[in-house]
């Protein structure tokens, strides 16, 4: 090609006479020395070439130049030049000139320009960090033209020694103190001065600033800011952490930089103090400021001991020990006392005090009692059950169980006896025949037994199993671990529908014989077809092996057998989002019946948690097609997963994804490629990321409003994109609009969005939002349950809380940092209030100590405080500051 490209342009080179005649460079540059300021002017001339691009070359690098001027020597010969007006030692180097002709590059002889004047330096003296009176050595190194140079030292303002030769080294036997130093550089057109470096005595570290908490969660991450580094890299750092009037001093060892450290193992809900000292080669600097904090609560460790009762006709008085406060690991809300009637549950009771009396003793003849501990997290382990029986019957259920006893052993007794009795006759019949008649040959006697009876009456218990489906063996052998049998799941009311089906509230019966309160994906029971069994099934399979809190996972797989069906229908169990899907929470937010504020901070929060799960996804190589709001779930700390994996595709080869059969997909969320070509990759999912991002800052609205699902393609192909919502920071809109970038390389990674989302929260942790009231919400709403005023809501409206913190920063689903006096719990006894929504569940009836309802009773005394007084802090500030 290249070839023919050549005879086609020397037949139109013919036409002008020029083909073949070659390029030949009738002037070339020649070297130049110049003084420094002065001109310099190189020349070049070609001929063989109409109208030729001559470019000069400076050390292998194109120049670009305004001062660069062509002339017309004849019809194919011209001339340039190449000038400097003020030369300096950066103009120095070698120049020629090139032209190209036929993708042929020519080039002229080379030049040289060198440039005279003052010095210039190759290495200047540098700063010294150093001990008292050790030696040290010093470097100046500077070059000409005109050469040759010498160099003359100056310490402290006095020369040393004679000028030398460059380079030159000084040797410095020591000094006491800081000494300032420098070098000159002489030759015959002038004298150059270094810059000016200080010799420093090395001395200790000052004390680290700013030492403060990054994130608090089971683990505190500490930062701070070294201090004064006394001229000496400082090396590591000692944490001292010590709990306060309750444990010993720790010690921990850190390198840095980074000037950061995780403290694990702390105790929940406890007050702390810790110290920062840094250390350089002279020794360790003075600690830190002592900052206090207090760590997070838990759920209590253990459950309630010595539950008991007596019971009356009138009422039953049931009392339990109180848990330590080691034990409760955070404040004390409430006793939760759960019974049992029948093999039914009922309403659970809360209680203030570690006793209860409760009216109408007679009801709770055979109930069984189980009695926990919660705190604002949530509720610990229950008690062992305790029956409740009158005094006589227990006596004689006593009894009972005593003849009960006594029977058992005779009739242990009476078979093992019977059983020697068989043997010991076995024994002396085969004696017997075996010496009368005794086998003349070695003949083998053969004994057997029936292994198995069977009876065509008896009805088949068996469960579903796995074998039952049309799936493939490699399914069916992921999944068969997960298999939950069907009698251990208890449907509820339903949660949701959708065209694959519905999803349910359940109850699930673990091995410990303990409830769970889980979510029941159920397909519909007109589907027969072993492939939408098996699509189903394929997204529980995905779900078995994530393990991330930003991405839900499946608790089992349970088939629920079909009269007259032969294949069972397949549940997906997965675990049970308090607070619904987030599209839905948006929505509420600024739409429901009492709308609510969502801080940026939490909404950023919510985008980070998106983030964190897909990028756990994607490098599972997992790509979800249809991340949303609707498919984000929030659990009961407020905490975003993400699911809904019907879409989702697992790659093996590659990094896409090509979709092969037209389905139902939701459009406004699929990346532009996707839409032309229906390839699907991790950069397809980080679209859908930004147009989630969108729904978050909007609360909850509908992607391009105004637009229609057949219009996106068009609109999008045009440049247009999704509009900056209303009070949406510009680098908040920025990062999602990088998320919708034509190119998809062009796109940032999950791990980059992480990273941004990160530093994003954090920024937002060190604002003071003004103080404003914080929304608790219950989004159960069942029927029966208290409304604000305490009066019955209907079935359809949730009940709201509000509850007013000393700062924005202490939320439902947050632990505040530094607890307050003033945290302490106000009208505990309010349903949707904290204590309601941390243990979990609705309460018709919060019952008081003596069998009352809240309406009967009022509580009187505030709860004791829950940090330690300042007195207190003092004090223990007095004990470790010599530690």
């Amino acid at each position: 090609m290249k070839l023919l490209l050549w005879i086609l342009g020397c037949f139109l080179q013919s036409l002008v006479g020029t083909c073949g005649k070659g390029v030949v460079f009738t002037k070339q540059p020649v070297n130049q020395t110049a003084s420094q300021g002065n001109k310099v002017r190189l020349g070049c001339a070609v001929e063989g070439m109409s109208e030729p691009d001559i470019i000069w070359i400076k050390d292998g690098e194109k120049l670009y130049s305004t001062d660069q001027l062509f002339l017309t020597l004849g019809e194919q010969h011209w001339e340039t030049s190449y000038s400097v007006r003020s030369v300096q030692q950066q103009d120095a180097g070698q120049y020629w000139c090139e032209v190209e002709l036929h993708n042929q590059t020519f080039s002229s002889e080379r030049a040289w320009i060198t440039v005279e004047g003052v010095p210039h330096f190759l290495e200047e003296p540098q700063d010294v960090a150093t001990f008292p009176n050790v030696p040290f050595n010093l470097s100046c190194s500077a070059v000409g033209p005109p050469e040759p140079v010498e160099v003359l030292w100056w310490l402290g303002g006095v020369q040393e020694g004679e000028p030398q030769a460059s380079p030159s080294v000084l040797y410095v036997p020591g000094v006491n103190s800081s000494i300032k130093f420098y070098c000159e550089a002489k030759n015959t057109r002038g004298i150059s001065v270094s810059r000016t470096g200080t010799a420093h005595i090395k001395v200790l570290p000052a004390a680290p600033v700013s030492l403060q908490i990054l994130r608090m969660s089971d683990n505190i991450t500490l930062s701070w800011i070294p201090g004064f580094t006394g001229h000496s890299e400082l090396s590591t750092c000692i944490i001292q952490v010590v709990r306060l009037r309750k444990g010993p001093l720790s010690k921990h060892e850190v390198q840095v930089p980074p000037h950061l450290h995780v403290l694990t193992g702390l105790s929940s809900y406890s007050n702390y103090s810790v110290r920062v000292s840094c250390s350089n080669e002279v020794g360790p600097s003075p600690f830190s400021s002592l900052l206090h904090f207090v760590t997070p609560e838990s759920v209590p460790s253990v459950a309630p001991k010595n539950l008991t009762f007596d019971l009356s006709e009138q009422q039953l008085s049931v009392q339990w020990a109180q848990l330590q406060e080691e034990e409760l690991q955070g404040k004390l809300l409430a006793y939760k006392l759960q019974w049992t009637l029948g093999g039914e549950t009922q309403e659970p009771l809360l209680f203030k005090e570690n006793w209860a009396r409760l009216s109408g003793g007679g009801r709770f003849f055979n109930a069984s009692f189980q009695v926990s501990a919660c705190t604002s997290v949530g509720c610990g382990p229950w008690s062992p059950p305790v029956l409740v029986l009158p005094a006589s019957a227990q006596i004689q259920v006593g009894r009972s169980h005593m003849w009960v006893g006594l029977l058992l052993g005779l009739l242990v007794a009476t078979v093992v006896g019977l059983l020697l009795t068989f043997v010991a006759q076995r024994r002396g019949k085969e004696t017997q025949f075996g010496s009368a008649f005794k086998s003349p040959g070695a003949e083998s006697s053969v004994f057997f037994t029936a292994a198995q009876s069977f009876s065509r009456n008896m009805t088949d218990l068996q469960e579903s199993t796995l074998d039952a489906l049309c799936i493939n063996n490699e399914l069916k052998d992921k999944l068969q671990d997960v298999l939950i049998p069907e009698r251990l799941l208890t449907l509820g009311r339903t949660l949701g529908k959708g065209e694959f089906g519905s999803v349910r509230e359940a109850i699930l019966k673990t091995e410990d014989s303990s409830l769970q309160k889980v979510a029941v994906k159920v397909l519909k029971s007109d589907i027969t077809s072993s492939g939408d069994i098996e699509q189903c099934l394929k997204e529980a399979a995905y779900m078995k092996d994530f393990n991330h809190p930003n991405v839900i996972k499946l608790i089992g797989v349970s088939l629920h057998k079909r009269p007259g069906q032969r294949l069972p229908i397949p549940m997906v169990v997965l675990p049970f989002m308090k607070h619904g899907d987030l599209h839905t929470f948006l929505l509420l937010s600024r739409l429901g019946e009492q709308p609510f504020d969502l801080s940026l901070k939490t909404l950023v929060q919510f985008m980070f948690d998106i983030a964190r799960g897909m990028e756990y996804l994607s490098s599972k190589n997992i790509i979800h097609r249809d991340l949303a709001a609707r498919n984000c779930m929030l659990n009961e700390n407020m905490s975003v997963c993400v699911a809904d994996f019907g879409l989702s595709k697992k790659i093996y080869s590659g990094d896409y994804y090509r979709q092969g059969s037209v389905s139902k997909l939701p459009v406004k969320w699929i990346a532009l490629e996707s839409l032309a070509d229906n390839i699907y990759t991790a950069q397809s999912d980080v679209w859908a990321f930004g147009v989630t991002m969108w729904e978050i800052m909007t609360r909850g609205q509908t992607p391009y409003p105004g637009v229609e699902n057949s219009e996106i393609y068009e609109f999008l192909i045009k440049g247009e994109r999704l509009k900056k919502p209303a009070d949406c920071r510009d680098d908040i809109y920025e990062l999602m609009h990088g998320c919708w970038s034509p190119v998809p390389k062009c796109r940032p990674s999950f791990q980059q969005l992480v990273v941004q989302l990160e530093a994003l929260h954090l920024g937002l942790s060190h604002t003071c939002p003004p103080k404003q009231p914080l929304l608790y919400v219950n989004l159960e709403g069942d029927e029966g349950e208290l409304d604000r005023g305490g009066e019955a809501a209907g079935p359809k409206a949730p009940a709201w809380s509000f509850e007013a913190e000393t700062t924005a920063e202490a939320s439902s689903w947050s632990v505040p940092w530094q607890r307050q006096a003033e945290d302490e719990e106000k009208d505990w006894l309010m349903t949707g209030s904290r204590a309601a929504l941390a243990i979990g569940g609705d309460y018709r009836y919060i019952v008081g100590p003596c069998g009352t309802t809240e309406e009967e009773e009022t509580w009187r005394g505030r709860g004791e405080a829950e940090n330690t007084t300042q007195e207190e802090v003092r004090e223990d500030e007095d004990d470790i500051i010599n530690f």
